[in-house]
């Protein structure tokens, strides 16, 4: 399946079953400049897919996708960032970058090529890791994300967007689309609760390595889906397309009936966009 700019050919969920049992895991800690990160992994043979939560997340969220990507044979990873539950915060005065963080977990869990996949704040890392490993990358994934742009405009949009009124919202509000909050209540209460749980001591907002520029994006070469819900109220499908233009060969798609938590409200279709995308460009093994 090829992914064409602004076509949803996908029917909404309308209905909503609890996620499926989890494939057990190998849970474990990296060691990080001040601090330790928590991860786990499904582990096997299958092409690494490394999870990056959202800041109102953590690496428990991934309910809906640990299972359904580790049945497709691929091995599935995911951790939490600097503050966020169970990982620690760590030294106050530097927190380092993100992109480097998820290098040592790479370099820790002995990857040589992976897919990378993030989910809002955790789509402003795979850009930057894109730009300062891109042999480690075999696909990259950014998903209901503004992927840390920089160009002022852009920027300026953000802000026109993510006023102090919006930022004081409920982030179930802010987060979860109204049919999804309307259809599901029952969902809203375990994502209200792994939200809750998620952060501790404040979110940490690491810089990144490279600056996000328009020129930047333009020299990513890793193959790139940027894909955003019809009803996000972060990154609205006009604003989607204005930050992936800029990269080179980029696939997009739109969710229907998803706010900007489209892993947990939309987890079929979240769910069949990455792995038909990473079916398409497999890790190359030299003979």
């Amino acid at each position: 399946m090829t992914i064409s700019d602004l076509q949803t050919p996908f029917q909404a969920q309308m209905t909503w079953a609890p996620p499926s049992a989890q494939v057990p895991v190998r849970e474990g800690w990296v060691d990080v400049p001040g601090t330790r990160l928590f991860y786990w992994d499904t582990g096997g043979n299958g092409e690494p897919i490394v999870l990056l939560h959202p800041a109102t997340g953590s690496a428990a969220i991934w309910l809906y996708q640990q299972p359904v990507f580790a049945a497709a044979g691929y091995r599935v990873i995911a951790y939490s960032r600097r503050g966020h539950v169970p990982s620690q915060r760590g030294d106050e005065g530097s927190h380092g970058t993100a992109s480097a963080d998820l290098h040592l977990l790479v370099e820790h869990l002995g990857l040589d090529r992976f897919h990378i996949v993030g989910s809002a704040a955790g789509g402003f890392i795979v850009p930057d890791y894109a730009l300062s490993h891109p042999e480690r990358l075999a696909s990259m994934v950014i998903a209901s994300s503004q992927g840390g742009g920089e160009d002022p405009h852009y920027r300026a949009t953000i802000q026109r967007i993510a006023s102090k009124q919006f930022i004081d919202m409920p982030a179930s509000f802010r987060e979860l689309g109204p049919s999804y909050r309307a259809g599901n209540p029952e969902g809203v209460t375990q994502w209200e609760e792994l939200e809750h749980k998620a952060l501790f001591g404040g979110r940490i907002r690491q810089p990144n390595e490279n600056a996000l520029t328009w020129e930047n994006l333009a020299r990513i070469k890793v193959p790139a889906l940027m894909f955003t819900g019809d009803a996000d109220l972060y990154i609205p499908p006009w604003l989607m397309m204005e930050y992936a233009r800029h990269i080179p060969g980029r696939e997009t798609a739109i969710i229907p009936g998803a706010g900007h938590s489209a892993y947990w409200e939309q987890p079929e279709i979240f769910n069949k966009l990455v792995l038909d995308f990473v079916a398409r460009h497999p890790i190359k093994t030299s003979s």
